[in-house]
């Protein structure tokens, strides 16, 4: 998915991928990346900012606050190709502009792509890992500027880099910082009905990937769900073509067994980090009743779904779901 930059012109949301689009475009780019974190920091580590060498930003590294000393960095990076460990506080009016009650500190390794700087072709092998939806660290060592990518058990930082990946978190492992590629977590959302409606663009907010499946062509429709994948089609057919990995979350809302049963049956037997399905107490009894054969696995349902919130409106429940599946993504 792409969005407008700073210059008007279409580029990827994510800062690999956007960096690896300004360098084929000729306009050279620099990669801001969070190393470490003290106090209140706006983003976390691993969070990254892309600057072209005509100054255009995509991504973050501090929701704003150190963004422009960043960018103007850049440009010395980008003329001597060297990189630069950058360190910044945030003052507290700064942190409370962004959303934070109090300063802190981060420390941001800066690198021009190409020179010392991780290669083009390194960046192109971690935006095509994360296009098919494959996990990869970009290892890098402070001290002498090494690179390296991880993303087998062959590699002696595998269990460190395993880890990184699984909890989506970057950081150091001894003198090498460990950048985490996870791939983009997923929504899914069976059944094109009102909630639906407001939990998809509030998961796309989110950063979720998001599909919408339902086989009744009335509901799912470009019209009800601009801006989001939607698939006409059986739900347990569509899940075999989406895919159903760690990453991925799975609500189902039509309370009709002929279109939830089968997605949940489908998500059960993967690797799906969540599934929650909208209903009373009662109707998921009957659930439960339905889909006794599957056994203990019927315990990884979330029922009724989403956060106790005292949640009225259709989208209050959507907030009540979306809340859930962080917590379950980030537990």
């Amino acid at each position: 998915m792409s969005e407008r930059n700073a210059m008007g012109e279409a580029t990827p949301r994510e800062a690999p991928e956007a960096a690896l689009a300004f360098v084929e475009a000729g306009r050279g780019a620099a990669i801001a990346t969070v190393m470490e974190t003290w106090g209140s920091a706006p983003r976390p580590a691993g969070a990254q900012l892309a600057i072209s060498g005509d100054g255009a930003l995509v991504g973050s590294v501090s929701g704003g606050c150190v963004e422009g000393a960043v960018a103007a960095e850049a440009v010395a990076a980008l003329a001597d190709g060297k990189p630069r460990l950058l360190e910044y506080g945030v003052a507290d009016e700064d942190a409370f502009s962004v959303g934070l009650a109090c300063g802190g500190t981060i420390r941001i390794l800066l690198e021009p792509v190409g020179g010392a700087g991780p290669d083009p072709e390194m960046l192109a092998e971690i935006v095509a890992a994360r296009a098919a939806r494959r996990g990869v660290v970009l290892a890098t060592r402070p001290g002498d500027w090494a690179h390296r990518l991880i993303a087998d058990p062959g590699d002696p930082l595998w269990p460190e880099a395993e880890a990184a990946l699984r909890a989506d978190r970057s950081g150091f492992a001894g003198e090498w910082f460990l950048c985490a590629h996870a791939p983009a977590p997923r929504l899914v959302v069976v059944g094109a009905a009102h909630v639906a409606q407001h939990l998809a663009p509030m998961a796309r907010i989110a950063g979720f990937d998001v599909t919408v499946i339902d086989p009744r062509s009335a509901f799912a429709t470009e019209a009800r769900f601009p801006g989001t994948r939607v698939m006409v089609d059986l739900p347990d057919e569509a899940l075999a073509e989406v895919g159903l990995d760690s990453r991925v979350a799975v609500v189902t809302l039509t309370h009709d067994p002929k279109i939830d049963d089968p997605a949940i049956v489908a998500t059960l037997a993967s690797d799906a980090f969540y599934l929650g399905c909208l209903g009373s107490r009662k109707t998921h009894a009957q659930r439960l009743e339905r889909l006794a054969g599957l056994g203990e696995a019927l315990g990884r349902i979330h029922a009724p779904v989403g956060l106790a919130i005292g949640a009225r409106t259709p989208a209050e429940i959507a907030v009540a779901i979306l809340a859930e599946i962080v917590a379950r993504l980030r537990a």
